[in-house]
This record gives C-alpha cells, structure tokens and sequence, in this order.
C-alpha cells in the first residue's frame, strides 16, 4: 500500500514538473488565444444568434398554430352557453378553441427575411475571421516581443561573462604591475553597469510575458514562459510578389472587403423588404372550439301512468255537440349535464375562410421606411469603397514597412559584423597591452548595441513578414515562423 501511495506521489510530482517546465510555442498560443479570448467568444456569441435569426426567418413560412381554453364559475343570472336561455343557477363553464393560420402570400417578405438571415450569418462569420485574425497578430506580436526581450537578455548575460573573465585578467596584470588599476576599476564599472541592464532586461522580460499571459487569459503568470528557439526569417515568396498583387489578394480574401459587401446586400433586402409592404397580403385561417357546462335544464315527458288527456277542442255548431281531442299528458322534469366528452363533440363547431388585406394609406410609413432604406444602401456602398481605400492603403504600408524593415535587417546585420570584427581587434589589442580599459569597454558597448539592434531588427522583420502574407491571404493559423 505504501508502495503504491509513494508511486501515485512521483506520477504527480513528474505532472506538476512537467507543467511547471512546459514552453509555449507560438502556435500554442495562437489557438489557445483562439479558443480562449473573450472578444473571439463574443464573436462566436454573434455567429449564434445569426443562426437563430435565420431559424426564425425559416419559421415565417410555417402555419402558427394556437391552443386556448378557459374555466369559469358562473352565479346569478346568466345565459346557459347550450340552450342560451337566461336562468338563475351556479353552473360551471369551460370551452375550448385551437385557431390554425397560414399567410400565403406577404409581398415576398418572408422569402426575402430568409436571405437576409443567410447573409447576415455569413456577415458574422466574416467579423469572426477578422477577430481570429486581429488576435492572432496581437499574440504574434506580444510573443516576438518577449523573443526580442530574451535575446537581448541572453546578449547582456554573454557579454557581462566576458566583462567578468577581463576582470580577472586585468586584475591578474594590475597585480603583475603590466596595467594601471584604473583599467580594472572602469572594467569593474562596465561589469556593474552590465549588470543593471540584465536586472532591467529580466524585469522586461518578465513584463512582456504577463502582457501574453493575460491577453491570453493564463492566470499563472509564475510558471508561464514561450520557446524562445527556432524561430527564424521563413519568406515562402511573398516580399517577391508585387504590391498590385497582394492589394488584389487581400482585396479578394481580407474579411474587411467581404464584411461591407455583404452590408452592401444585406442593405438591398432591407430595401426589398420594404418595398413589399407595398404589397397586399393574403392569409388563410381554420378554428376549432367547443364548450361544456353543468348546468341542469328542463325537459317535457310523457306521464307513463297517465299518458293521453281528452281535452274538448270545439263544439258542433248544428247540434252543440261538444269536439274533444286526445293529447300527450306530459310532465316536466329537471335534466342533468350530458357527460363531459359527449358535450366536447355535441358543442363543437370549425370555421375557415380567407384574409386579404390590401396597404391604401398609412400615414406614409411605408414610404419612409423604403426611403430610409435606400438611404442606407447607397450609405453601405461608400462604405465598401472606404473599405477598399483602406485596406489598399494598409496593405501598402505593410509592404513598405516590409521592404523597410529587412533593409533595416541587412543594415543590421552588417553593422552586427563590422562591430564584431572592431570588438575582437579591440580585444586583442586590450589583451596586449595596447589600448586601455576604457576603449575597449566603448568597443565592447557598441557591440552589445549591435546585437540588440540585430535582434530588433530580426523580430521586427519577421513581424511584419507574416502580416504582409496574412494580407495575402494565408490563414492566421497557417503562418510559419
């Protein structure tokens, strides 16, 4: 037993190593901020009431079909709702009724609600891609920043390495009397300003890790940390392409452009829609209803022990004779209700029948409403040329920032090399004796600078790669860095 108690404690320990040592990968991050952020669920939120907008508008062409019934006690005078004579009693009264209607015709509104629920569905899915979209380049963003915070830390951290082994040499040549102590003291200043810089670096990293942390909603900030390797410049082509063909593309595939034209056809059903109330309507209708009392009535009835009266009907005139006629001698005697179900189909009755209502004058809402609406058609129509003018404008300055940013990358890159070289001359120099401790830690700066420059320029570039080849086109969640 203690053995298994022991082994359930290593499995959960290895579980809790295991998830404290886990690094995101951007991927990762992208589709948990997919699955995760808010505004993507909002978003979701939308698509699924498109979906109950359009089963409604699916419902329009079914029959509306209505049950109702009622209980009452009456007292004093009423009219029996069977025979309609006014009596003074207590009795009980329930009826019944199903009403079923059917609109056969309504100036094609219901066709055209059903057109406009399929295209505001769509307009929906198109704001969700374009929220995918936004919160992808927000991860990618925020996790290139942390890269560039930790590069640059890693830099900081090589460099101050070297800064402690020259300490130790200078202080081995102070002491051989080969170099002044004022080498080892600006030496020994670098090192604590290196230093301060690392601390400031790591409270940068640490920063711009909760910022990718809470944007994607993980609430252990503690353990929270990216992979920070393999990431490097992937151009599958596209700073090759001309900027006429990713404007085309992304005119072509950007959620912006498809969001305004379906507004665009989502306004011209409003307008039909009005225009169909111009339009008379037609609808068919059927009812059921019945009822049931208790209460008792009265009813003629032949005496069985004195069936027939002899009454005199008339006398002859001649002779004055008396004329009698016989007649049934009846009784009358207090009924009790019919049983419930009998009554449910001896009071029942259905009617049917026809409505055609025809629009003649009402108050000119109708016309205001399809004024209202080509007001907003031709409003929607600027507004997709407005979208186009923008994206044009945007994808232009991604690919001028594109084109910027690797220039910006090769210049770094040769800067990184030429201060490289300058660092290890001045190294060598300082090593021997030939330059002293204050030239060197300038060249040792202006390296460190370099690198930094080059990492910048680096993330920088991929950056702004991948939202020129989203511009493109290419999924959010298809990016490769």
């Amino acid at each position: 037993m203690k053995k298994i108690f022991f082994f359930l404690i290593a499995i959960s320990w290895n579980l809790v190593s295991e998830a404290q040592e886990k690094k995101w990968t951007l991927r990762e991050c992208v589709e948990y901020a997919l699955e995760n952020n808010i505004s993507v669920k909002q978003s979701e939120l939308d698509l699924e009431v498109a979906d109950a907008d359009k089963l409604a508008a699916i419902g329009n062409f079914m029959p509306s079909v209505n049950a109702s019934s009622s209980i009452s006690q009456n007292t004093g005078l009423n009219f029996n709702p069977i025979t309609n004579n006014a009596s003074t009693t207590t009795f009980l009264s329930v009826t019944g009724r199903i009403n079923v209607g059917y609109t056969l015709f309504d100036g094609l509104r219901n066709f055209r609600q059903v057109q406009r629920a399929e295209l505001n569905k769509l307009s929906s899915q198109y704001r969700l891609d374009k929220m995918k979209d936004d919160i992808s380049l927000f991860v990618a963003n925020a996790y290139l920043q942390v890269l560039t915070n930790k590069a640059n830390l890693e830099v900081l951290k090589a460099q101050n390495q070297v800064t402690q082994e020259q300490i130790t040499r200078t202080q081995d040549l102070v002491d051989a009397g080969v170099l002044p102590k004022g080498d080892l003291l600006e030496i020994q200043a670098t090192d604590a300003s290196e230093k301060q810089n690392i601390a400031v670096t790591e409270n940068t990293v640490q920063i711009s890790l909760i910022s990718l942390a809470q944007l994607l909603l993980i609430k252990d900030y503690e353990n929270f940390d990216i992979e920070d390797e393999g990431y490097e410049i992937i151009d599958e082509g596209i700073s090759a392409k001309g900027i006429s063909e990713i404007i085309d593309s992304a005119k072509e595939n950007r959620s912006e452009i498809k969001i305004a034209e379906k507004s665009v056809e989502l306004a011209e059903k409003d307008l039909q829609i009005a225009r169909g109330a111009y339009l008379p309507t037609l609808s068919a209708f059927f009812g059921y209803d019945t009822r049931y009392t208790d209460v008792t009535s009265f009813q003629q009835f032949v005496d069985p022990d004195n069936p027939t009266l002899v009454q005199p009907i008339g006398f002859v005139e001649e002779t004055g004779q008396t004329v009698v006629g016989e007649f049934p001698n009846t009784i009358t005697r207090e009924v009790g209700a019919d049983p419930f179900i009998d009554q449910l189909y001896q009071n029942d009755g259905i009617g049917y029948g026809l409505q055609l209502n025809i629009p003649i004058f009402n108050g000119f809402s109708t016309r205001s409403n399809v004024k209202r609406s080509k007001v907003n058609l031709e409003r929607t129509k600027y507004q997709l040329e407005q979208a186009k003018l923008d994206l044009e404008s945007t994808v232009y300055q991604a690919y001028v920032d594109a084109k910027g940013s690797y220039k910006s990358y090769e210049a770094a890159q040769k800067a990184l090399e030429s201060q490289e070289l300058a660092y290890e001359y001045a190294k060598d120099r300082y090593d021997v004796g030939l330059t002293n401790a204050f030239d060197f830690s300038q060249s040792k700066a202006r390296y460190d600078n370099a690198r930094i420059e080059a990492n910048r320029a680096k993330y920088d570039y991929i950056f702004k790669l991948k939202v020129l080849e989203l511009y493109f086109g290419i999924p959010a969640t298809e990016l490769k860095f």
